[in-house]
């Protein structure tokens, strides 16, 4: 794929204007990345326009349901590798607040959140902590484990008893580790955050985030698509990058989906400032910056795909989001906080619905693995019963 430069030097004076990408947009066309940038930095004159056209598209395809899955978030460790400028969840052992789950924890939390009627059990942790920490290597053999992946292994296999179907963003893994995860996970994830390496350079946010490398990242994408694994993936907006890599970085979400009919959902998520990150100060995206991008990403992507906004992230702007096109919520648990934004508590369920409802929405439950992911193609044997057993008990129960 061309690089930003290269594609604004390419769509600079042959762009053509909002209307005609958008009329070719929901005429089914295949969008280029001349066309991805002018939506993405559609001037705010054009910008009621881009916005029905996601919404009238996400119409077609979705239709008025928007949906959320409830779920237990189990950061199973939060040590990491990787030290992004934008981040609070990772630690280094010894740190405060350093900790990694023990099996009994995980099944009591896994067992509260199934009482309280989750589905979903998502395994959140950091990259390859055993490669940077001597102390966690000593943990991993405690456990009679040799690697996280292992130990995430049976911290879904625990999940899964408990009556939980997981979903693993583990972040980096090989083809042979999702291999083996996946009998176990419903569905996996890994964000794309941003195609673009620059970011990886000197100063960037990604300096010292090896597993943030763009190449590796799409690689493990790619394989998911292979080996058949309902994923999630996205991209972060505020981390500094810009509108162009943005869309770039969607398009190359898009083509790989085009490949392998893998990626059932693509989250856009907003960067939060937060007062113990090298990116205290950094300027968050605002709204309108969001709900371009959310709109870009529908008329990319198309009228069947999913496309997700976290609402905890922006709680006052959810039906400017609905407009711009998403019809999914992702993950809200009645149990945990979100441990990558603690200060950003879930909206409450009833109020979320309402709110949906006066936009003329309708909140509705699913799991962690989308409908129409949710047979012999896409499943593994070992839990596709345990999918449609949960599918077939959810059907039956009231909507919240």
């Amino acid at each position: 794929m061309n690089s930003e430069s290269a594609l604004t030097a390419q769509s600079r004076g042959t762009r053509e204007p909002v209307r005609e990408v958008l009329d070719r947009a929901l005429s089914g066309e295949r969008l280029s990345e001349a066309d991805a940038l002018a939506l993405i930095e559609c001037p705010e004159p054009d910008l009621g326009d881009l916005l029905d056209a996601a919404g009238e598209l996400r119409d077609r395809g979705r239709g008025r349901d928007v949906t959320y899955s409830r779920k237990v978030f189990l950061p199973v460790t939060n040590l990491c590798r990787d030290r992004c400028t934008y981040c609070t969840f990772r630690k280094d052992p010894g740190d405060p607040g350093a900790w990694t789950m023990t099996p009994a924890e995980i099944g009591a939390w896994s067992r509260r959140g199934a009482q309280l009627g989750c589905k979903e059990a998502l395994m959140c942790l950091g990259d390859k902590p055993e490669v940077a920490f001597r102390e966690f290597r000593e943990t991993l053999r405690e456990l009679g484990v040799r690697t996280t992946i292992e130990y995430v292994a049976r911290a879904c296999q625990i999940a899964l008893g408990e009556g939980l179907l997981p979903h693993t963003n583990a972040g980096l893994m090989t083809r042979e580790e999702m291999a083996m995860l996946r009998p176990l996970n419903a569905s996996m994830g890994l964000m794309l955050e941003n195609i673009s390496p620059r970011l990886r350079a000197r100063g960037g946010p990604h300096q010292w985030a090896p597993d943030k490398e763009p190449a590796l990242r799409m690689r493990m994408i790619e394989e998911a698509g292979e080996l058949k694994i309902p994923f999630t993936s996205g991209i972060l907006l505020g981390i500094g990058d810009t509108p162009a890599e943005r869309a770039l970085s969607l398009l190359a979400l898009r083509d790989s989906h085009e490949r392998h009919g893998h990626i059932q959902e693509i989250i856009v998520q907003n960067f939060r400032a937060k007062p113990d990150i090298p990116m205290a100060s950094a300027p968050e995206p605002d709204d309108l910056e969001m709900a371009r991008a959310l709109a870009t990403a529908r008329l990319v992507m198309g009228p069947s795909a999913s496309v997700q906004a976290p609402p905890n992230l922006s709680p006052n702007q959810i039906e400017l989001f609905l407009r711009a096109g998403i019809n999914d919520w992702g993950g809200i648990s009645p149990l945990t906080k979100d441990y990558v934004n603690p200060e950003s508590p879930w909206p409450h369920l009833e109020r979320l619905a309402q709110r949906c409802d006066r936009a003329g929405f309708r909140l509705k439950q699913r799991l962690t693995v989308y409908p129409e992911y949710i047979n012999d193609n896409w499943l593994d044997p070992e839990i596709a019963p345990r999918v449609r057993a949960l599918r077939d008990q959810m059907a039956g129960e009231e909507e919240l």
